[in-house]
């Protein structure tokens, strides 16, 4: 069994933001499989199949920094061990729509992988799925003003096709 964790901030405010990335690819993977989310372990949570595997989805409904209660509570529910975690978030170091999965890297300063890897007692043994936001295109705009802010018209046409190929390399 394992977990996909889709990382983001509750709320209409921060719906079509950056940092909800993790968000908009978990429901696209319970879309394409036809599930829906139901309220649970302080979160949103889907029970799928994706080939022969059962896979839990997870969108925590805590703000950013606090992500990990939510993924800690539903892995003690399902046993999932660390390494069957999958979480997929937002990566400022990355250029827009590149896509990395790598297990066991560090937080990169990223507020949610921080909350799940202290609650894990500072476990690394999860599997990031990045996907890049890239970084603001004008001097002066601050990292955490552009990464909560809204997706520019051109990245929302090409996010579909982002997305698609997150969803491509989560197949089991």
């Amino acid at each position: 069994m394992k977990l996909i964790v889709g990382l983001g901030n509750p709320g209409d405010a921060y719906t079509r933001t950056r940092h909800n990335v993790g968000f908009l690819v978990v429901d696209a993977l319970a879309n394409d499989v036809g599930w829906s989310f139901k309220k649970a372990f302080h979160g949103e949570v889907a029970e799928v199949m994706i080939g022969d595997e059962k896979v839990v989805l997870l969108k925590p409904d805590t703000y950013m920094n606090e992500s990990g209660k939510a993924v800690q509570a539903v892995a003690s529910f399902y046993k999932i061990e660390p390494k069957d975690i999958f979480v997929v978030r937002d990566e400022a170091d990355l250029a827009f729509g590149d896509v990395r999965i790598q297990p066991g890297r560090g937080s990169a300063g990223h507020n949610g992988m921080k909350s799940i890897q202290e609650t894990f007692g500072g476990s690394m043994d999860f599997v990031q799925v990045r996907v890049g936001i890239g970084r603001p295109p004008e001097d002066g705009v601050p990292l955490d003003v552009f990464v909560l802010g809204r997706w520019s018209v051109d990245e929302a046409a090409k996010l579909p096709e982002v997305i698609a190929r997150v969803l491509e390399k989560l197949r089991f």
